[in-house]
Parts: structure tokens; sequence; C-alpha cells
């Protein structure tokens, strides 16, 4: 990785510097206040990097059931599928560094990737490789951070795991008010509401994004279909070809 590129990638992940500070800084404390050490926490943010899911780990490392862990994993997760899906054209050319910018492929990153252009004259592989670097690093080191404040000052952490669902609030909202169809988050809404109602707040989760992942794909058509180009505004008729066109009569 060259000076050139990571200077050049650096202003366009500011914003997830900023974020990532905070949350990474929040997800150490958790670790060390729930008494795992600090390797174990950067140990994670380097080679698991799941963000929530990294949150949602914390009590599940103490109990004994793997096989939920992993569901829950693959269910909170299944959005990257899609992402990956998405970003298939711009990481086609990425060489070397595909396989690392698939591992890297976080929310924040998908968003800096799938919506900003390679500044000219850099090659895309190693751009878009240099993004996914530093907002890694921004989390990793983040975490350290977090750890080192949670063994240096005990303080209660109640509700500290909260700040990734006020994360997921904010871009829930950006979206909304960004997008002008809402469907797919009135279906996630409803089915996280219903799966509430039927099996508590200890266990509605897993059921709801499997419910959110099957309504999904079932819209999909509709979506689609709703989805489709529409059609240019038609300009103005050149002179001549203007019924009201006083020098040419009007072309049939």
């Amino acid at each position: 990785m060259d000076w050139k590129t990571l200077r050049a990638a650096f202003p366009r992940t500011v914003p997830v510097l900023m974020g990532y500070l905070f949350l990474g800084a929040a997800y150490g404390v958790l670790m060390a206040s729930a008494g795992y050490p600090a390797a174990l926490a950067v140990g994670m943010s380097a080679a698991v990097y799941a963000g929530s899911m990294q949150f949602a780990a914390v009590p599940l490392l103490a109990g004994a059931d793997p096989l939920g862990a992993f569901a829950l994993t693959l269910l909170v997760n299944v959005r990257h599928i899609f992402y990956g899906v998405a970003m298939l054209g711009k990481y086609r050319g990425a060489g070397s560094w595909r396989p690392y910018l698939i591992f890297a492929l976080t929310d924040e990153t998908f968003a800096v990737n799938s919506a900003g252009q390679v500044p000219p004259g850099l090659d895309a592989g190693r751009f878009y490789g240099a993004v996914s670097l530093l907002n890694q690093s921004y989390w990793v080191l983040a975490t350290a951070l977090g750890c080192a404040l949670g063994a240096a000052a005990r303080f209660d952490t109640r509700g500290i795991s909260f700040v990734m669902t006020a994360l997921f609030v904010s871009i829930f909202t950006g979206q909304w008010l960004d997008s002008p169809e809402h469907r797919p988050a009135l279906a996630g809404l409803g089915a996280a509401a219903v799966c509430l109602a039927l099996f508590g707040p200890d266990s509605f989760m897993l059921p709801a994004m499997g419910l959110i992942v099957a309504l999904l794909l079932a819209m999909r058509p509709w979506l689609e279909g709703s989805g489709g180009t529409e059609k240019p505004a038609a300009g103005p008729l050149p002179a001549g070809n203007r019924p009201d066109d006083p020098g040419e009569e009007a072309c049939p």
C-alpha cells in the first residue's frame, strides 16, 4: 500500500473514523467490564471484525450454545450477502486485494466504496483496499483504547451496548429519509413487532431476522418491478419540427 493511495482514501473515511472511535471504544470497555482480556477483544476486532455481532457476542462467549451463536451470527450478518453482490462489479479487478475486500466489507465500508469514485490516476483495487484497511484500523485501535479505559477506570457499564442500537436507528433514519421506497423498512418493522409479541424480548431476534429475509425475498419481484427506469423527459424539438414554428411546417 502506497502513501499516495492512503492519503487519497483518508478523507473519505473521516466520518467512519468519528463513529468507530466511539463504537470501538465502547466495545473495548464492554469486554473489559465483562472480565475478558484485552488480547481477546483486540483479536476479535482484527479477525472477526463484525461490529454489531461483536457486541452481541459478549454474552454469547460465556454461554454453552455454539449452534445458537452460529445461527445468530448468520442471521445478523446475512445482509452482507447483498453487499457482496452489489460490489461484484467494483471489486472484480481488485486482484490480490479482493479476499481482504470481501472480509472487510462492513456497513460503513460498503457505504464509502459503493458511493465514491476512485480518484484519477489511482488503482481501483488499491484504493478500495486503502478505505477498507483504514476503517478496520480505526476499529481495532478504538477497541484497544476502550480496553485500556475499561481496565483503568471502573464504572457502571450498564446500557453501553445500546450504542449499536443507536447506530442502527440513525442509519435506518437516514435511509428512510433518503429513499422514496419504504416498503422494505415497513416489512422489517412489522416482522420485528410480530416476533416480539409472539416470542418476547429475549427470543424474538432469530425468528424476526428469518422472517425479514423471507419477506424481502417474497417482495423482490414487486420491488424490482416498481424500481424500473423512468422514461427520460422529452426535450424541446429542433426548430422546424415544432408545430408552432412559424418558419417550417411540423414534421409528421
